[in-house]
């Protein structure tokens, strides 16, 4: 199990402090952690595929004041894809309007077949790239169609019904940002938090700081969007709950045996 962080503030803020504590998690996710900056339609993506409390870079750049809006990171353990910088997390592209998106995800996909395709095509191994590159396929095929850019309940409404199905029987725990909207989704108990306050929301796969109790679990099994840091959007209530069970364990256990 992986473990993600997001931020979606009003104005910049320091994110060191949560950063770092972050980070030290990576005890029990040592196969890569990354960090994305969001401005816009860029995305600064700075990741390394090893443990990151033995990362000299990332020990650098925390000693160097992080100041952002809207930010991700993610600390890996591998399930799918190698232990490789091309299977480290965030993974970011753009649509054919030149929106970006930046995926952050902390799951598996034991069986959704639409996305099997890019196994040929993606840069990596794994199955979070192949979301993404499903979602951006899928929104440059309606944006043909319809011969114009997507609106903001077009783009969730596809995102709430995508979510409908791939969450079936998949352990699916995202932060997703479009440019614009910061989407958010949970399927598994006790996996993802967010912390509000009048700067913005924080998300994290555990809390964070020494208030821990200003965080409250992400609402269940539903797609949330969120904008200029407050929550704009709530999808359908799908009621995929993951549940572990021995058959996916052992598909883990013998993927993880031969990375």
């Amino acid at each position: 199990m992986c473990e993600i962080f997001g931020v979606l503030a009003r104005e910049k803020i320091y994110l060191n402090d949560y950063l770092k504590e972050f980070y030290r998690h990576c005890v029990e996710h040592p196969h890569g952690w990354g960090l994305a900056r969001m401005d816009g339609t860029e995305s600064v993506i700075e990741k390394e595929p090893v443990s990151a409390n033995k990362s000299q870079y990332l020990k650098q750049r925390l000693s160097m004041p992080i100041r952002e809006k809207t930010a991700f990171a993610h600390i890996r353990y591998a399930t799918i894809g190698n232990v490789d910088y091309k299977n480290c997390h965030p993974f970011s592209l753009k649509d054919d309007t030149g929106r970006r998106w930046t995926l952050n995800h902390n799951g598996t996909i034991f069986d959704y077949p639409p996305i099997a395709k890019y196994v040929a095509t993606q840069t990596g191994d794994t199955d979070s790239e192949r979301i993404l590159m499903h979602i951006v396929d899928q929104i440059n095929r309606g944006i043909a169609e319809g011969s114009r850019k997507w609106t903001k309940e077009e783009r969730f409404q596809f995102l709430d019904d995508l979510v409908c199905g791939l969450s079936k029987g998949n352990k699916l725990n995202f932060l997703l940002y479009d440019s614009e909207v910061m989407y958010v989704h949970t399927n598994y108990q006790s996996s993802l938090f967010h912390r509000e306050s009048r700067d913005g929301t924080i998300f994290s796969t555990q809390p964070l700081g020494r208030d821990k109790e200003s965080w409250k679990p992400v609402p269940f099994t539903t797609l949330l969007a969120f904008e200029d840091g407050r929550m704009t959007r709530v999808g359908t209530n799908h009621g995929n709950e993951y549940i572990v069970n021995e058959e996916d364990m052992k598909y883990i256990y013998q993927i993880f045996a031969n990375l």
